[in-house]
């Protein structure tokens, strides 16, 4: 896609949210679907099933995808699809290149060995290896406008409002007594 298709296909809804800000407030969803034998729940992602549960470091195997790893690859995903949108709205040359998310964990937090330990990550690091004839300055635009409108970065860098709620379903007792 070249800089002439982008805006042909983003014009239109640019267009449409100046016009009506109510049209650009969009509610996406994720659902997944609790294991039944094991820790496990799998999540729908629209190209597969993807079934995730524990990390190696709290007692997994390592065979089923880690949710904290699937966070650091949807950083990886809106970063580098940000970062080849803007590339190519400012037609700015990007061959190709690797985008990178590292995060530290420190696990005594989650499986509760330490009430000082935290619960989640307490940095990442995002990195881009371009392969690029791009300035210092067209690679530093680059950079500064993925961030800005990357919106996994966005969301982990100003988090969002959170809320949780449960509904409850009745079910025959399972033989331990509980369902």
């Amino acid at each position: 896609m070249d800089s002439a298709a982008l805006r042909t296909a983003q014009q239109p809804l640019k267009d449409a949210y100046r016009a009506d800000p109510g049209k650009a407030a969009v509610t996406l969803r994720a659902q997944g679907a609790l294991g039944e034998e094991d820790v496990s729940c799998s999540v729908a992602t629209g190209q597969a099933l993807t079934e995730a549960g524990l990390h190696p470091a709290t007692g997994g195997d390592g065979s089923l995808a880690c949710s904290g790893d699937m966070l650091l690859q949807a950083l990886v995903a809106c970063a580098g699809v940000t970062l080849r949108a803007v590339a190519t709205s400012l037609s700015i040359p990007v061959d190709g290149g690797t985008v990178t998310a590292e995060g530290d964990l420190d696990f005594r937090g989650t499986l509760a060995v330490s009430k000082d330990a935290p619960v989640g990550f307490t940095s990442i690091r995002l990195s881009f290896d371009l392969d690029t004839p791009a300035t210092a300055e067209q690679v530093e635009t680059l950079l500064r406008l993925t961030q800005r409108y990357c919106v996994v970065y966005q969301t982990l860098a100003s988090p969002p409002q959170l809320s949780v709620t449960a509904s409850l379903r009745q079910c025959l007792p399972h033989r331990s007594g509980y369902h």
